[in-house]
Formats: structure tokens, C-alpha cells, sequence
């Protein structure tokens, strides 16, 4: 009906667009302009595409508005020019990305002098971004005939909007032999070398911070991009390069060269913790389109650049940047942790997760420079630092529970064979139970028993464990408050229990609690049997709770239905529990009268419900009771609810006063 009469309102652009000197500024005054455009209105498109129409629009959006217009309309038509230029329809993307003038004036956007407008930047990213998903061959033709287009990018890095415009090209670029083409373009132009450059002490924050994340991003879109196109033979050059040692050497020289700043330490370590992330399968040995295995396993040429470097790092946490006193809700915090420790305490907790018995050299240089020992005493130190404590409590998880890749073999040390992914579970069980109960030189000298060991032994972690827990006892008994770590503190000990119990190292950490002092021993046996346990007691929480049981006349008292109802429900219940007995017996088929529907059905008559005597005799007091109760002598004072009278709201207020 709505179409069959024409009731749709007729647009106010058409109107204007039969004027022979209607301007683009009156149509894009119209509200409904952009509705139209998206709808491809023939003659509003066609005057869009002039020329001239374009010119004006990209103008818009990469030149200055004028100062004196008010501030809450003077990016109205940048605005507007914006969506029109990216409203995804066809004849646009093709005018635009085909017109060399209209790529020209846009790019020179990028020859503005810094820092950039954020708006129009803004709207320079998101209509180059268009254009690299629309018109991709075109746009990157042109921006690869630009020598100077990564450095102008880079010089405005400090804008967010800039980070948008280099992941647009890793990671909206098809199909993939176009996008490998382009990633190698920005290989060669030094893409990954030339932002870890910007990560320094000298440069400014803000590039710093865009340029740790731009790294970050290209990290992981790399990474899901290698693992969803099978297609692509040939790996990432970006990412090959980003995992280099090399390139991990160059960016922890700018972080540890001249001043040390938390700015720069920081952001670094951000980018250092993206590329020790681990992406596992969702299904073990996933092959990639040659038949190989896929590595989801850290580059060693991470670690080894790392390595190094763990010294500058431990004295990092001795001296951080100095930071001034800190106001907080329990009073003035003298030195506080700060943010750079924060984040050498994660990156150790990664590379305590990611470092195998392969790459032992990290786990040496942690034990000799004493890092977890310096941890722990941070952990005690900063009660009510959570962030931290979560950290520490990782690493003491990394180092007791290891994953299945750090139990392997290795070469070098014992044994020439390694685990294989396609190995079932009962052989890898059986080669984890000979590890650990077999005391031969690959368990002694391996990364991760090293790192047990020194952890028990010289960090004394059972020792740390119950004097804490004792300070803290004391001290709520004396009124005091509970102490912020306990809660970690708490799974810290349950994760040495349970690895002592049924862990992959489980005879080790057991030789190691028996060889301490008689009396932590002694102590640790209490606390495990009777205070940790009572602890886990208290915090497991029941996911059913039944609740203690009470007697019968509280629940009637709290039940908000008539005590009368619930007895009637009791019966009910039992009359159903005596129905479902014979159920079965009554109504069921068996297989060869399975067609027989008359006969079964007709059962149903002759199904009887026999109660004992007893049930009978007490459902009949039950029922003469509820009569008695529920039943009113016909000479009550009760009004008779089928009496014929006039209903107003009097009546209903004093029925329900009554």
C-alpha cells in the first residue's frame, strides 16, 4: 500500500539538483545527502563525479578549515566530504582511484609540515585506507612511485592516524601475490629497522609509543595472516626480518643507550613481549600447504639477542628510572614500583614461559644473575601491588609447571632425539615419566630443572612461603589487615603442592622439599595439611549450593506460597513418582506389536494407581483438614463472589484493605 499510492516523500536534492548553479556546498547542506549517495542516486552521483566536485571534496579533507568559524561547525564539511568520499560506491572508488590529479592532491596531505590536524588526518587515513580495499593495484602503483612516502608517514608517526594508513597496507592488500609484493617493497624500504629507530630515549614519546604499537600490530597481523593464507610459499619478509637477531639487537641498543627513560624502556619491552607470544593450534600438527609442520614456537634468535641483555634488565629492577612519591588510598608510597619494573617483571615471566630446555642460556644467565630471588623480594615488598604479584606468581607456575615443548630432549645433552609432534600420548607420558624419574645428565642439566633448583634452593621459596604467611597471621590477630599478596601467596602454594604431587618434575621438587632444614619441614607439612588446607576450604566456592538442612516448619515459614498449597504440591509430587513407576509398563511397546496402536492405546483405561493404606488414611486427614480450613458456614459474613453488583474503586480498595 505504502508504494502502490506514492506516499514516499519526494527528496529536496532533487529540487536542487534541476538548478542550473546549485553548488556542492547547498547539496552537502542537505541532511538526507549521504542517505542518497549510499542509495547511488544516478544524478547526485553524476554530479558528485564531476571534476571539479572531487577536486573540492578531497580538498576538504587535507586542507586547514578557515580559524574563524566556530569551532562546533568548522569541520562540518570535512566531515561530510569524508563519508561521501568512503561510502563504498563504485563510480567514487573509480573516479578517485583511477585520477592521478585527485591521488596527487590527496598525498600531498602527507608534504603538510608536523604535527598534522588529528581530524584531517584522521580523514586522510580512512579514505587512503578505502582506496588501498578498493582500488588496491592502482593505489599501491602510485604510492610505490612516491620515494619519499614511508618517510613522510614516519615523520607524522606521532599522529595515531598514520598507524591506521602502514597496517591498511600489511593487511588489506589482495589478493596474497600482490600482497607479498607489497610487503617486500616495504621490506625494502626499511619499514621494521626504521620504526625500531624511532624507539630511543632521544625521540619524542608520542612517536615512541605509536611506533612500539605499529610494531606490535605488524607482529601479530603477520603472524595470523601466515597462519590463515596457506597459499603463500614464501614466508613474511617483515616478520623474518622483525625476528631477526639482528633486529632484536638493534632495538635493545636504542632502549639501553644513553639516558634510560621509562618511555623508551617500556615501549620496547612491548614489542619484545609481542614477539615472544606464543600462537598455539587449535588442532596439534597443523601442516601448511607444503606438507611441513608449522612453528608456533618462539624464534631462537629472540632469545639469544635477549639473552645478552638480561644483565641491563636486572639492574633495572635495582634502579629504575627515578620516579617521584606516589599519593595512594593507604598512604604516601615513598618509591614506588613503577611501570618499568612492572614490565621487566613480565617480560622475565615471558621468557621463563617461551625459553626450553633449548635455549638454556637464558635460564643460566637468570640463576647467576639471581633474578627471581630479586623478584620475590619485590613481591614481599610491595604489599598491595597485584599487578606485580600476578607476574611473580607466572613465573614460579612457568618454572614449576612447564609446557610439553620445554620437557623435550635436546641434542648435545644426553640424547639425540627429540619429541615428535605426531607422537601419541602414551609415548610422550612414557618419555616425561623416564625424565623425571631417571636422574641422567639431560634432567640434571636441563633449563627448566636448573631453574627448579634454584628456586628452592637458593630463592627458598617453602621458607619465604610460611614466614609471610606466619607475619600475616600475626598480624591480623593483632587487629591488623590482611596483607595484599595472600591471595596470590596462596596459589603460589597450592602450585608447589600440586607439582609435588602429580607434576612432570614431581621427584624433583620432592628431593628438594626433603632436603630442606628439619624444621621448615617440619612446618611445611603443617601448613600444607592443616592451613593451606582449610584456606582452599574457605575459597572454594559451591557451584550448587544445597544449603544446610532445617526442619520443615522453617521452610514453610520462609516458603511465600500457603502453607496449604505446599502440602498439596507434596502429594502431587508423590501421586507423579507412583505414575512414572508404571509408566512404562502400562503405555510401553515392545518391538513386535510395535504397530499395534489400538490395543496399547486402550490400555490407558485400565491403568490403576494403588496406594497403600497408610497414604490413603493420611492424604484423607490432610484433605479433610484443607476443607475444614478453606471451607466458610453459609452464614458467614464473607460477601458472595458471584452476587451481581456495581464495581467501582471504593470496592477494590477495600478488598484489598481487606
Amino acid at each position: 500500500m505504502f508504494w502502490k499510492f506514492d506516499l514516499h516523500t519526494s527528496s529536496h536534492l532533487e529540487a536542487l539538483l534541476d538548478k542550473e548553479d546549485v553548488t556542492l556546498i547547498e547539496l552537502m547542506d542537505e541532511e538526507d545527502v549521504l542517505q542518497e549517495c549510499k542509495a547511488q542516486n544516478r544524478r547526485l552521483l553524476l554530479f558528485l563525479c564531476q571534476d571539479q566536485c572531487m577536486q573540492d571534496l578531497v580538498r576538504m579533507i587535507t586542507t586547514e578549515p578557515p580559524a574563524g568559524v566556530e569551532e562546533t561547525k568548522r569541520f562540518k564539511y570535512p566531515n561530510i566530504a569524508c563519508e561521501l568520499l568512503t561510502c563504498d560506491v563504485g563510480v567514487i572508488n573509480d573516479k578517485l582511484g583511477n585520477e592521478e590529479p585527485l591521488l596527487e592532491t590527496l598525498y600531498a596531505f602527507l608534504e603538510q609540515p608536523s604535527p598534522l590536524n588529528p581530524l584531517l588526518a584522521s580523514f586522510f587515513s580512512k579514505t587512503i585506507g578505502n582506496l588501498i580495499t578498493r582500488k588496491t593495484e592502482q593505489v599501491i602503483s602510485f604510492l610505490r612511485r612516491k620515494e619519499g612516502f614511508l618517510s613522510l608517514v614516519l615523520k607524522h608517526i606521532d599522529t595515531s592516524a598514520m598507524m591506521d594508513v602502514l597496517l591498511r597496507l600489511i593487511s588489506c592488500v589482495e589478493p596474497p601475490p600482490l600482497r607479498l609484493e607489497t610487503l617486500t617493497w616495504l621490506n625494502d624500504q626499511k619499514l621494521a629497522q626504521r620504526l625500531i629507530e624511532l624507539i630511543h630515549p632521544e625521540r619524542d614519546e608520542e612517536k615512541q609509543s605509536n611506533a612500539s604499537q605499529t610494531l606490535c600490530d605488524i607482529i601479530r597481523l603477520s603472524r595470523d595472516q601466515a597462519n590463515q593464507l596457506q597459499e603463500m610459499s614464501q614466508p613474511d619478509p617483515l616478520l623474518t626480518v622483525l625476528e631477526s637477531q639482528e633486529c632484536v639487537e638493534q632495538l635493545l641498543q636504542n632502549m639501553f643507550s644513553g639516558e634510560r627513560t621509562e618511555s623508551c624502556i617500556v615501549n620496547g619491552i612491548q614489542v619484545l613481549l609481542t614477539l615472544l607470544e606464543i600462537r598455539r593450534p587449535v588442532v596439534d600438527g597443523v601442516m601448511d600447504a607444503q606438507g611441513f609442520e608449522r612453528s608456533y614456537t618462539v624464534n631462537s634468535s629472540i632469545l639469544l639477542a635477549i639473552q645478552p641483555h638480561l644483565i641491563h634488565f636486572h639492574q633495572l629492577l635495582l634502579e629504575p628510572p627515578k620516579r617521584d612519591p606516589m599519593l595512594t588510598t593507604l598512604g604516601v608510597l615513598e618509591e614506588p614500583l613503577g611501570n618499568t619494573r612492572l614490565h621487566v617483571a613480565r617480560l622475565v615471566a615471558s621468557l621463563l614461559y617461551t625459553s626450553s630446555a633449548s635455549h638454556a642460556v637464558v635460564a643460566q644467565e637468570l640463576c647467576r644473575l639471581n633474578t627471581m630471588d630479586l623478584l620475590l623480594d619485590l613481591f614481599f615488598k610491595y604489599t598491595w601491588n597485584n599487578f606485580l604479584h600476578l607476574q611473580v606468581e607466572l613465573c614460579v607456575a612457568a618454572i614449576l609447571r612447564p609446557c610439553a615443548h620445554e620437557m623435550r630432549l635436546q641434542p648435545g645433552l644426553g640424547s639425540h632425539e627429540k619429541f615428535k609432534p605426531q607422537q601419541d600420548a602414551s609415548q610422550e607420558q612414557d618419555l616425561t615419566e623416564t625424565m623425571t624419574s631417571e636422574p641422567s645428565a639431560t634432567s640434571e642439566n636441563s633449563a627448566h630443572n636448573l631453574m627448579v633448583t634454584h628456586l628452592f634452593q637458593h630463592c627458598h621459596l617453602v621458607q619465604r612461603i610460611l614466614e609471610a604467611w606466619e607475619e600475616n597471621d600475626k598480624m591480623q590477630s593483632e587487629g591488623g589487615m590482611r596483607r595484599g599478596y595472600m591471595g596470590h601467596l596462596t596459589r603460589i602454594a597450592n602450585t608447589v603442592v600440586h607439582n609435588l604431587e602429580k607434576g612432570p618434575v614431581h621427584t624433583q621438587i620432592s628431593s628438594l622439599i626433603t632436603e630442606l632444614p628439619e624444621d621448615y619441614r617440619g612446618r611445611w607439612e603443617t601448613f600444607v595439611d592443616q592451613t593451606l588446607s582449610e584456606t582452599n576450604r574457605k575459597n572454594t566456592i559451591d557451584l550448587v549450593g544445597t544449603g544446610n538442612p532445617r526442619p520443615s516448619s522453617e521452610d514453610d515459614m520462609e516458603s511465600p506460597f500457603p502453607k496449604e498449597l505446599t502440602i498439596q504440591q507434596a502429594f502431587s509430587d508423590y501421586q507423579i513418582q507412583q505414575m512414572t513407576a508404571n509408566f512404562v509398563d502400562q503405555f510401553g511397546f515392545n518391538d513386535e506389536e510395535f504397530t499395534d496402536h489400538d490395543d496399547s492405546i486402550g490400555r490407558a483405561a485400565g491403568t490403576t494407581f494403588k496406594l497403600p493404606t497408610c497414604f490413603l488414611q493420611a492424604n484423607t486427614a490432610v484433605f479433610e483438614a484443607c476443607s475444614k480450613e478453606r471451607i466458610q458456614p453459609f452464614d458467614d459474613d464473607e460477601e458472595d463472589i458471584w452476587e451481581e453488583k456495581e464495581i467501582n474503586y471504593a470496592t477494590q480498595t477495600k478488598s484489598r484493605n481487606r
